[in-house]
């Protein structure tokens, strides 16, 4: 094969050239060209959801999961209440983390098919005025479901509570105003839909409650205002930083710009997201999801109903064709998820459709529309 499989999945994803290529020099992590890089992308971030005056990012090494665990820590005190919104996998996953670092935590459940609900949360909130924080999906990808993100910040608002985004599939392809929507913490990664590679994620905070964090966080390594208070003094990271994968950041930044921003990329998204549901359906394979709730970051779909399948051989077989898909994160029903994210437009959405017919008649499975 003459190229890079292609990752069909919610990160990491298929990046350009000119990204790899950024990775290609070594950087001091103390010098002073190295942190100007740092400033850029720090300063660019911003850019995107419109947050100089509002808010500060803070980078943190690690992946995206690192950087929910280290914002919840650093914005909920000990004694905080946390109510996480749950329709999904990685929903579960941050009340288990809010458990872990020993802070109060709700969930309240929603069915895995449907975006939570603001109402809901503003009945919780009239009900239990212990809870301090809300935790939110923007797009949970246990499913692919886009959760409202105005609405339950407006619900937050109006009840003067916290609220945490766990932004990570979403930022830089949906729209996220910070003009608009108050959030006091938004969580993303460099390997998703700014199409970097994995390895650093940042946490919004908003500098109305930044100076109230001193001290909540019970780690050296992911205490956010520590990290912000070193790199405001000396422009540097606290430990030693993921060199490679900043420049490279700034690289897919430099042409997340050049594409014309969110909005660009989230048409380009958009229009992958349609490709690969119109093929696929001429394949006879059903998304899992109403139309009303897709969010055009990853697909969900439910596997064929026929003895002759199987995920593994499923898969082996896609990606000895060039195309790396993703399992399912349903636990009701046997699915498989497809990414429509990443350095990847219609042509190769239409091929990856192709490979996946090709996959279902050599194990035997007749397509037809669905």
């Amino acid at each position: 094969m003459d190229r890079d499989r292609i990752l069909l999945t919610p990160g990491p994803l298929t990046t350009t050239l000119r990204t790899k290529l950024a990775m290609l020099h070594d950087w001091g992590s103390w010098d002073t060209d190295f942190n100007g890089v740092t400033a850029g992308v720090r300063r660019r971030l911003l850019d995107i959801v419109h947050g100089h005056d509002s808010h500060v990012v803070v980078p943190l090494q690690g992946s995206g999961t690192f950087s929910v665990e280290a914002a919840v820590a650093t914005l909920v005190p000990r004694d905080g209440h946390v109510l996480v919104l749950d329709n999904g996998a990685y929903c579960k996953r941050a009340g288990k983390l809010t458990q872990m670092m020993g802070r109060r935590v709700s969930v309240v459940g929603f069915d895995e098919d449907a975006s939570v609900s603001p109402q809901v949360l503003d009945e919780q909130l009239r009900a239990d005025a212990s809870i301090s924080h809300v935790v939110l999906i923007h797009c949970e990808t246990g499913a692919g479901v886009e959760n409202p993100l105005a609405g339950v910040a407006a619900v937050c608002q109006q009840h003067g509570k916290g609220l945490i985004v766990d932004a990570m599939s979403s930022f830089a392809a949906l729209p996220i105003d910070a003009r608009e929507v108050r959030f006091d913490a938004l969580i993303a990664a460099s390997g998703k839909c700014l199409e970097g590679v994995p390895g650093m994620g940042f946490v919004f905070i908003r500098q109305a409650v930044l100076d109230g964090c001193a001290g909540n966080s019970q780690s050296l390594a992911m205490d956010l205002h520590d990290q912000y208070s070193y790199m405001e003094k000396t422009g540097q990271w606290r430990f030693t930083p993921p060199t490679h994968v900043v420049v490279a950041l700034a690289e897919a930044i430099s042409q997340f710009e050049e594409e014309g921003g969110q909005p660009a990329r989230l048409a380009r998204y958009a229009d992958n997201c349609r490709t690969l549901i119109d093929g696929m359906r001429r394949l006879g394979l059903r998304p899992f999801l109403k139309p009303e709730h897709q969010a055009p970051i990853i697909v969900t779909f439910h596997a064929p109903d026929h003895p002759a399948y199987d995920f593994k051989r499923f898969y082996a077989a896609a990606k000895t064709r060039g195309f790396m898909l993703y399992p399912g994160k349903l636990t009701t029903v046997e699915t498989f998820r497809v990414g429509c994210i990443g350095a990847i437009g219609r042509q190769e959405m239409q091929q990856a459709v192709n490979a996946v017919g090709e996959v279902l008649r050599e194990m035997g499975i007749a397509t037809a529309p669905a």
